[in-house]
């Protein structure tokens, strides 16, 4: 049995349907279970990152849990909360989802927010994994109301390249951590396999609509207002505006060869990863033209 936390997530739910996929049990875990849904045989059980004496009854029976904490200033100490109780639960193996640049003195306090969660799970005497993925594909949905409206999709990176992975990389890594000890002690930086700008990102999905998309550069010092403007929360807008500098000032330009050694093939590319995903953007025409 395999726990997975943050189950109703990007990653988190990718990781459950590949598992279920397999045919291995799954227990998902959820702030509110009633108005979550998973597929059949799925065990649903209640947690609440701001609860921590939820942990105990989900991790009760585990043979291995994925730790998908809170990322942000103010979930620092829920890593560390969910190893204890693993390790009260005599849980074997714990996979902590990270992120790529954690530890990096140049990305202040985002490169911070992981680093007591990596440290709780190297220091826990289990069997453990850490994954740092870059940024996801997936982020790009958020282009999918300015193309609705038929505004220009933002880019808030410059000429900044990196090489975007695809979830379902992510969690497929996952799942090989979470089910074979090999796995053990290996902090894994996950990337897809080019990099590419935000404008050369529009032109993979352009490509795959066959039709224009057009882009519009948002200067490092109108940031601040766009994001303000859009609803996003003051925390989030902090720890975005320095990722944005450290990806504009070239700091994340790394490829990664993780994801081929761990599942014996490339990363999906971002195209592929449109191609696929074709159907949530073509809902996005507005008058013939996105």
């Amino acid at each position: 049995m395999i726990l997975i936390t943050g189950a109703t997530g990007t990653i988190g739910s990718t990781l459950l349907h590949h598992l279920v996929a397999d045919g291995i049990p799954v227990r998902a875990s959820t702030r509110a279970p009633g108005s979550a849904s998973f597929p059949p045989g799925v065990e649903v059980v209640r947690v609440d990152y701001r609860e921590p004496a939820t942990f105990a009854a989900a991790m009760t029976g585990i043979e291995a849990a994925f730790l998908n904490g809170v990322p942000g200033p103010d979930g620092t100490g829920t890593d560390a909360a969910l190893v204890a109780a693993a390790r009260a639960a005599g849980v074997r193996r714990v996979v902590k989802l990270s992120a790529i640049g954690t530890g990096d003195p140049r990305l202040a306090g985002p490169g911070t927010w992981h680093v007591p969660g990596e440290q709780a799970v190297r220091d826990s005497g289990l069997e453990w994994t850490i994954l740092r993925p870059n940024t996801f594909a997936s982020n790009t949905f958020s282009w999918i109301e300015p193309l609705r409206t038929g505004h220009p999709v933002p880019n808030l990176t410059g000429d900044g390249r990196q090489a975007v992975v695809d979830p379902r990389d992510i969690a497929e890594v996952a799942a090989a951590a979470l089910r074979d000890p090999a796995h053990h002690g290996r902090t894994y930086t996950l990337t897809g396999p080019t990099l590419q700008t935000g404008r050369e990102q529009a032109a993979d999905l352009s490509a795959v609509l066959g039709r224009p998309i057009e882009v519009t550069d948002i200067a490092p010092t109108d940031a601040r207002a766009f994001m303000t403007a859009a609803g996003l929360p003051p925390a989030f807008i902090e720890g975005a505006l320095i990722g944005q500098t450290f990806i504009r000032d070239g700091h994340n330009e790394l490829l990664s060869a993780d994801i081929a050694a761990v599942l014996g093939r490339p990363p999906r590319t971002y195209a592929e990863w449109a191609a696929d995903h074709r159907a949530a953007f073509a809902a996005s025409e507005v008058g013939g033209r996105l």
